[in-house]
């Protein structure tokens, strides 16, 4: 029995959600966020809760049956507060800036490296050496963090580089005469 999905999705006042056409759409102050639905599970709302449960006993609608209730979480979590990926710079010269609809890191390259903002997230640096990226879909903000991140990855030694702010970074000793 999954222990994700026989839990309820609970929503919260100001989002609404419907079930139409084998998909599921949520909408809130945040936008719209819409998810096509499997044949392997069966979704019902009942008041202000969104119950998956699945159509048959193979395994695969076991698997569907969390990972559909999570993905449903996710889309109402993000319609209603949104996610949001902290990245901190570390190493001298390094820093961020926003630029209109660009963000402009200073990595110790001989060039800056200049990210597009995508249209559906948001990037603020409140200080030179701190990235906050906002969205309402909690795997395109991750994907973004991971795509900034990649431009120079923290190294263990001096700890440089871009990591995420809740990562720990396991630092080595460096050579010995």
């Amino acid at each position: 029995m999954s222990r994700v999905g026989k839990y309820p999705v609970t929503v919260p006042s100001g989002v609404t959600v419907q079930i139409a056409a084998g998909a599921i759409t949520v909408k809130g102050k945040l936008g719209e966020s819409k998810l096509d639905l499997t044949d392997e599970v069966a979704t019902s709302i009942e008041g202000n809760q969104v119950w998956v449960k699945p159509s048959t006993e193979t395994k695969r609608s076991r698997q569907m049956w969390g990972t559909t209730r999570a993905l449903i979480n996710n889309m109402v979590k993000g319609v209603s507060d949104g996610f949001t990926e902290n990245l901190e710079i570390n190493g001298v010269g390094y820093r961020a800036a926003v630029q209109g609809k660009i963000l402009q890191l200073q990595l110790g390259y001989s060039h800056d490296v200049n990210f597009p903002i995508p249209e559906d997230v948001s990037i603020k640096c409140e200080k030179p050496t701190a990235i906050s990226i906002t969205g309402r879909d909690k795997q395109r903000v991750g994907q973004i963090a991971a795509e900034i991140r990649a431009y120079r990855g923290p190294e263990p030694y001096k700890g440089k580089g871009i990591k995420y702010e809740t990562e720990t970074i396991l630092r080595k000793e460096g050579k010995k005469k």
